[in-house]
C-alpha cells in the first residue's frame, strides 16, 4: 500500500513516458480537460502557463506543443528529472522547478495561466495552493483546473472500485478525507480575489459502479475515453477562476 503521494509519484518516474506504464493513462486526460479548459482560453500561444504539480510533464509537453511558454513545479524531484529528460529529448523549451505548491518559488504576477490537474486532491494544505496561485497570477490571469469532490459517490468509485476492487490505482494514493468540496474551493478562490469561478461535472467513467466497471473494461480494451461535461459534481470536477483585474501585486 502507498504510504504517500510522493512516495508513489517518484515511483512512478522512470517510467513516466513508457506508453506501456499504468502512470501514462493520465496523459490520455489532457486532450479531454482542454476540452473544457480551452473555451476559456482559445489560444495558448506566446501565454506564460505555470503547470502546478506537474509530475513528468504531460500538461507542460501538451501546451509547449501548443506555442505556450511553459513552467513546470513539482515536490517529487524524481519527476523533474524525468520531466527534464524528456522535453529535452523533444527539443521542447520548458523550464522545470522543484518545490511545494504551497510555497511556489516565483514573483508575484508572473504568470497568464496556472494549471493544476490531479493534485488538489493530494496536497495537505489546497488553501494555502490556491493563496499561492492567485499571488503569482497576473491580474486578469486565470486559473485552470480539476479536482475530486468529497462524497460517498466519490468515495465509492475513486477508492473502493479503482484501488481496492480493481486495483486500477495503487491503494492509498487516494485519502478521501483529502478530496476538496466545491463550496470549499469557491470560498478560497473567493478569498484569494478570484472572480467568474465556473464549475462543472467531469464524468469519465459513469458515475455508479456498474456503469463504471463497464466504462473501464471498455477503455482497457480499446484505449478509448470520452468525457461528458455536465452539472453533476459528486466526483469528478473541473473548472476555471479569473483573477480580478483590479488586483494588485500580492506578497500573501
Amino acid at each position: 500500500m502507498i504510504r504517500n503521494n510522493l512516495q508513489f509519484y517518484d515511483q512512478q518516474a522512470a517510467t513516466w513516458w513508457d506508453e506501456s506504464a499504468t502512470i501514462f493513462a493520465l496523459n490520455r486526460l489532457n486532450p479531454l480537460r482542454f476540452l473544457c479548459f480551452d473555451r476559456i482560453i482559445p489560444q495558448w500561444r506566446g501565454l506564460r502557463v505555470l503547470d502546478v504539480g506537474c509530475g513528468g510533464g504531460y500538461t507542460c509537453e501538451f501546451l509547449a506543443r501548443r506555442g505556450a511558454l511553459v513552467t513546470g513545479i513539482d515536490r517529487s524531484n524524481a519527476c523533474i528529472s524525468a520531466a527534464r529528460s524528456h522535453a529535452a529529448g523533444m527539443e521542447l523549451p520548458i523550464r522545470y522547478h522543484s518545490g511545494l505548491a504551497e510555497g511556489l518559488p516565483f514573483a508575484a504576477g508572473s504568470f497568464d495561466v496556472v494549471i493544476c490537474v490531479d493534485v488538489l486532491e493530494h496536497v495537505d494544505c489546497p488553501e494555502a495552493v490556491i493563496r499561492e496561485i492567485g499571488r503569482v497570477l497576473a491580474p486578469g490571469g486565470v486559473f485552470c483546473f480539476d479536482t475530486i469532490n468529497r462524497t460517498f459517490s466519490s468515495r465509492l468509485i475513486m477508492i473502493w472500485l479503482l484501488e481496492n476492487l480493481l486495483r486500477l490505482i495503487p491503494a492509498g494514493v487516494h485519502d478521501w478525507e483529502r478530496f476538496v468540496p466545491p463550496d470549499a474551493l469557491q470560498r478560497w478562490l473567493l478569498a484569494s480575489g478570484f472572480t467568474t469561478i465556473t464549475l462543472e461535472g467531469m464524468d469519465l467513467f459513469g458515475r455508479d459502479p456498474l456503469r463504471t466497471l463497464g466504462r473501464l473494461l471498455h477503455f482497457l480494451r480499446s484505449g478509448d475515453l470520452k468525457v461528458r461535461f455536465d452539472q453533476d459534481l459528486a466526483v469528478m470536477f473541473i473548472g476555471a477562476a479569473r483573477l480580478t483585474p483590479a488586483a494588485g501585486p500580492r506578497t500573501h
